[in-house]
Parts: C-alpha cells; sequence; structure tokens
C-alpha cells in the first residue's frame, strides 16, 4: 500500500522532470503503481482510512510524484458519498479546452506540497483529454468544475509543473475578478 512517505516533496528535483511517453503493453510494475495509487486515493477520501492509515486526503496523483518517470495519472473523483469514478490516463493530451476559466476558492493543494499556498490558479473550467487506459485502447474524457481542474492539475506534474508555478508571486490574487471561484 503507497504511504504518504512514498509521494515525493516538492523539494525532490524529480517532480520539475518532463516525464516520458509511456510504452505498451504496460509493465508489472506500473499496473501495480496505478492500483496503488487508486487505492491511496480512494482511501485518503474515506475519513476513516483516511485518520487510521494518516493519509493525507487528494484526488490525483501523477506517475511522477511516486518516482515514476513516465506519462500517467490517477484521479480518483468522489461524484457521491461513498461513490468514486477512478480514471487511469496514459500518455494524456488535451484535445479541447472552455474559454471559461476558474480557480479553486480554497486555494489549490498537491499531495507532494505540504503547506499551504494561497493564490490564484486559473485553471480552464472545461477541458477534454485524449490519451489510453491501462490495455492501450485509446479514450476521450470530458471534466468540467473540480475534475477538469485534477485534470489539468496532473498534466502539469507531468510536465514538470508544480500549481504554484501558475501563481503570480508580486500578486497572488491577481485577477481574481475574472475567473470563477468554485
Amino acid at each position: 500500500m503507497l504511504r504518504m512517505k512514498d509521494i515525493l516533496d516538492e523539494k525532490d528535483k524529480r517532480l520539475r522532470t518532463i516525464s516520458k511517453d509511456v510504452v505498451f503493453p504496460l509493465t508489472k510494475e506500473d499496473k501495480k503503481n496505478i492500483e496503488d495509487m487508486i487505492e491511496y486515493l480512494t482511501n485518503s477520501q474515506i475519513e476513516e482510512l483516511s485518520e487510521k492509515y494518516n493519509l493525507r486526503p487528494g484526488m490525483g496523483l501523477s506517475a511522477i510524484q511516486i518516482g515514476v518517470n513516465k506519462r500517467y495519472f490517477v484521479v480518483v473523483d468522489e461524484y457521491e458519498e461513498g461513490k468514486f469514478d477512478n480514471y487511469v490516463i496514459i500518455n494524456p493530451k488535451i484535445v479541447s479546452n472552455s474559454m471559461e476559466k476558474i480557480y479553486v476558492e480554497l486555494g489549490e493543494g498537491c499531495l507532494s506540497v505540504n503547506r499551504e499556498v494561497c493564490g490564484i490558479v486559473p485553471r480552464y473550467a472545461r477541458v477534454t483529454l485524449e490519451g489510453f487506459d491501462m490495455n492501450g485502447n485509446k479514450i476521450r474524457v470530458r471534466g468540467r468544475e473540480e475534475l477538469a481542474i485534477a485534470f489539468q492539475h496532473e498534466m502539469d506534474h507531468l510536465d514538470g509543473i508544480l500549481f504554484y508555478d501558475h501563481i503570480d508571486k508580486n500578486n497572488p490574487f491577481k485577477d481574481k475578478d475574472k475567473y470563477r471561484a468554485i
């Protein structure tokens, strides 16, 4: 089982690398990593398990966050209390996005950033991704609001970008009135 100690901290230089495309078929190690990521993210969103295993709640993890330099990520979305949708997207690309931009009003967070970071991270309100599933089949996934933010956040990780790189250092709440808070 994946633990907090297995997730790279923002000081780890590997988080700044650009991840490499995945070649199919997936290795046993990649399949196990994906299963572990889904398990961690699901358990972290269930309060009793999060406390029992001392997990920081999160809804997304990219492979690089566990030290694997490959272009895939997992997002576990709790769409209803105790009910989850799992998104495993390999070699993802954003193929379309809305004009509207949004931001997380309480601030975006990251399992690799163990501190509070204030400021606005502008994100598209809706995105469509194309990539592959675990069997190498082409997939197309749409996300809106929180899910769209999670997809963009994880895509950034694959390019060595952390969410706070999007925050204006001189004016963290710059253009607040231009975007919709969620």
